[in-house]
């Protein structure tokens, strides 16, 4: 079972290694797809048929340890028990009626290549993610297919809003992310060695005794709560899923409709130990699933298109399984989710057939053309037309504005960042320079004094300038050399002040910054290289196009973009997890600051490559 596991995992990252290596041909990329795809079905077959006849057991297996310091580990541990084998047993089969369906639906595409690429990337990180045995596991997994979600919603990138609502989806998606980081931080700090999700369980099993504060075990399960219901559009996040639907239609069917979307439930499945210990978690969930599914079935009602309208049902659904995990209805919830997984994707790949067969026959009649519902007329009358008339339409444009669940979000989230930059970025730039070497003369002194008492103290104004230049950075509109050094900048203030802290970290510190400071220095490059051109002096800010002018610069700041966010390709990611171990060990106030800038900068840095990359390149030479 050890070698089908591993290979389950790495059959879609050589899938995608093998894509992104070959001539780009649809016929070599479809021949690689295929076989991989059955190379994948038949280890998924044969593993879960190995572990049914073992008994169904939960299965751990660690294959190695990628980074180990002091009481940290970080090791490759993978684990199967029957959520994991349903939501494995969806991904295979999902995958491969995607990857035949696209064979055809995506013929002569011009991104054929680079859908099958993301598609590989997105499998490889779903089945981290159903695989995994810890929650740090779990967290690299959730960033890939993130970032797989982002880059298929812009898939196509001549048109302004598939681009728009990829940054709208990534930016959930990073806002979310903080339950998943600073959960993975406390899930450490409160279980140290036990935070296996094998043996999570066991540290809940007797109820005399708690595993942990009564206040942390519930912070602890708001953080997951919140990152479940961001991955799974649920209330009040409802309005980002139709808005993702700008992508392909097979990407919509794997993604939103079928496995992407079920991820939240999966999240809270793997943790049931932790959030079902107390009452008000679970009170919560209910809240959450009750209310996205009135605001979600009412909104659907008002939908013009059919994909608007299956991603309402599909978010109405997840609603209904949050409502049953917390009523305690675990294997009911793994039904439900493999019933809706089905329909969801069977439903968007026939709409576009759907869609093309009603326009036929509007064009063969003579007269007006309305899709009736008659089998339905000797049903009673609904609840909604038993309503009076004001009620009705009151309904009707609440429903039509979806609650104005994104105007909320926004207003409370990101406005008041927003503001806060932009009264930043309005200061006098000597009086910057000047809190600059304040700053640099107070770590010198804590330096030279090497008091470690003093250390905290100097930590707390180099942890508050962290978050005001991510804060800058993220409301800058006009240069994007600025957007990438404040990010830069924000990354080592958290660095440097964590050392403040606690200096034995310095090693660790060094770790995060192998990976940032690279990224940066290839980012500052591209740009250079980009922004040299007359055309975009003026502002440099709309659609470029880099993506198809210049491909190979593109790519080059896509990966420097990766490496300033801590995606898992760079020692940045496990840098943010020693970063936010050592800080806590010490002050865990400090994990609040820390994790708002590593957010912040992610959305700044992901506005400045989309705006630069996507595009027509017709807009490039007006």
């Amino acid at each position: 079972m050890n070698g089908l596991l591993i290979a389950c995992q790495l059959l879609p990252l050589l899938g995608l290694l093998l894509i992104m290596t070959s001539n780009g041909s649809e016929k070599t990329i479809t021949t690689i797809s295929v076989w991989l795809s059955r190379a994948m079905g038949l280890s998924v077959a044969s593993l879960l048929a190995l572990w049914a006849v073992s008994g169904f057991p939960q299965y751990e297996y660690q294959w190695f340890t990628l980074y180990q310091q002091d009481d940290y580990s970080f090791p490759i541990l993978f684990y199967l028990d029957k959520v994991g084998a349903a939501y494995l047993f969806c991904v295979w089969t999902i995958f491969a009626i995607i990857v035949k369906y696209c064979r055809v639906y995506l013929h002569r595409e011009q991104g054929y290549k680079r859908f099958f690429q993301t598609i590989f990337g997105f499998v490889f990180g779903l089945n981290l993610i159903v695989l995994s045995g810890s929650i740090d596991m779990l967290f690299a997994g959730w960033e890939i297919v993130g970032i797989s979600s982002f880059l298929l919603i812009a898939f196509y990138r001549h048109r302004p809003q598939p681009v728009r609502n990829a940054l709208r989806a990534y930016t959930i998606y990073r806002f979310c992310d903080v339950g998943l980081l600073l959960g993975a931080w406390m899930s450490h700090l409160l279980f140290h060695e036990s935070q296996h999700f094998s043996e999570l369980a066991s540290l809940f099993q007797n109820p005399e005794f708690e595993p942990s504060g009564y206040a942390a075990l519930s912070l602890l399960s708001w953080l997951i709560i919140l990152a479940a219901s961001g991955k799974s559009a649920q209330f009040p996040f409802s309005f980002w899923l139709p808005r993702a639907m700008e992508g392909p239609t097979p990407s919509s069917a794997i993604f939103y409709g079928a496995l992407s979307i079920h991820l939240g439930v999966f999240l809270l499945l793997r943790t049931l130990p932790i959030w079902s210990y107390q009452l008000l978690p679970r009170v919560m969930v209910f809240s959450i699933g009750l209310l996205t599914v009135i605001v979600a079935s009412l909104s659907e009602k008002t939908q013009s298109n059919i994909k608007g309208q299956v991603a309402y049902a599909s978010i109405t659904q997840v609603g209904l399984m949050f409502i049953e995990l917390s009523l305690g209805l675990e294997s009911l919830v793994l039904l439900h989710f493999m019933g809706n997984a089905f329909l969801r994707c069977y439903q968007l790949l026939v709409s576009p057939s759907i869609v093309a067969h009603l326009l036929r026959v509007e064009g063969a009649v003579d007269s007006d053309f309305y899709v009736k519902t008659s089998h339905l007329e000797f049903l009673p009358i609904s609840i909604r037309d038993s309503l009076p008339e004001v009620l009705q339409n009151t309904l009707y444009v609440f429903a039509l504005q979806e609650g104005h669940l994104e105007r909320l979000v926004r207003n409370i989230l990101w406005e008041p960042l927003k503001r806060i930059g932009q009264t930043l970025n309005r200061i006098n730039v000597w009086l910057k320079a000047l809190v600059g070497l304040a700053l640099i003369g107070l770590v010198a002194v804590v330096m030279a004094t090497g008091n470690i008492d003093g250390n905290t103290y100097a930590a707390i104004p180099v942890s508050f300038c962290m978050v005001l230049v991510s804060l800058s950075a993220f409301s800058q509109k006009r240069s994007p050399f600025k957007v990438w050094n404040g990010v830069a900048l924000s990354s080592s203030l958290a660095g440097i002040a964590v050392w403040l802290m606690n200096p034995q970290a310095l090693n660790d510190v060094l770790l995060f910054l192998t990976g940032i400071i690279p990224a940066w220095l290839l980012g500052i490059w591209v740009l250079s290289r980009i922004l040299k051109q007359d055309n975009f002096a003026e502002n440099p800010f709309i659609y470029r196009a880099v993506a198809e002018t210049h491909p190979g610069l593109s790519l080059l700041l896509f990966l420097s973009f990766l490496g300033l966010v801590g995606f898992p390709i760079t020692p940045a990611f496990l840098g943010e997890d020693l970063l936010l171990s050592h800080a806590s060990s010490h002050h865990p106030w400090f994990a609040a600051p820390i994790t708002i800038a590593f957010v912040v900068n992610g959305i700044a840095i992901a506005r400045v490559f989309l705006r630069l990359c996507m595009g027509r390149p017709s807009e490039v030479c007006n």
